[in-house]
């Protein structure tokens, strides 16, 4: 008998040691995931403080193309409200896609706007829009640096958060699987936004 009870209890150790272990490797996954989103953030931050400093520029010289000017803006308040969201609810897929369709409408307006200072030669010229579209180029790369390694990140923890027996765990404590952030869904999407002068 005593040894029975012995054997019960190294099992039932055995078993609290264990989930105490995919625990804490799937809290250590999800902050990971967190603070990819959060690297995001940070490269979006950037590109939304870069929007209006082009937009300010490109006034001057384009005082009559407005409609572009004003769908830029709009479409920046757009994204900065879709990567609120996301912050705010990080596991729905929904949202997830409604920040990927905000960006991508943000990047459509600024390339319409890289394409219409193609056509006015002293905006081209301009040094501070040459500055701020290579600046705009080169953040557009960290945020595809940014969603990839959030992805992989999101990969890491549904992978690790939904393989047995931890699944048993991850159900247990509410360790729901991560969204991944989606490419864009046609051709047109997937073309890169111009910026060259």
């Amino acid at each position: 008998m005593n040894t029975n009870l012995i054997v019960v209890s190294a099992l039932v150790a055995a078993l609290l040691v264990w989930g105490v272990l995919v625990y804490n490797r799937l809290m250590a996954l999800r902050n990971r995931t967190s603070n990819a989103l959060a690297q995001i953030d940070v490269q979006l931050k950037r590109r939304y403080d870069l929007v209006p400093n082009l937009v300010a520029v490109a006034k001057k010289y384009l005082e009559h193309e407005s409609q572009t000017l004003e769908a830029v803006i709009r479409a920046r308040g757009q994204a900065q409200a879709a990567a609120s969201a996301l912050r705010a609810a990080p596991s729905k897929p929904e949202v997830a896609d409604a920040m990927v369709a905000a960006e991508s409408a943000l990047g459509g307006a600024l390339g319409r706007l890289m394409v219409l200072t193609e056509s006015y030669p002293d905006l081209k010229a301009d040094d501070t829009m040459r500055s701020l579209s290579e600046e705009l180029g080169s953040t557009e790369n960290r945020i595809g640096y940014a969603r990839q390694a959030y992805n992989d990140q999101v990969l890491a923890f549904n992978n690790a958060s939904r393989a047995f027996p931890a699944i048993v765990v991850a159900s247990m404590l509410g360790f729901h699987a991560m969204p991944m952030l989606q490419s864009t869904q046609n051709a047109q999407e997937r073309e890169a936004v111009r910026v060259q002068f």
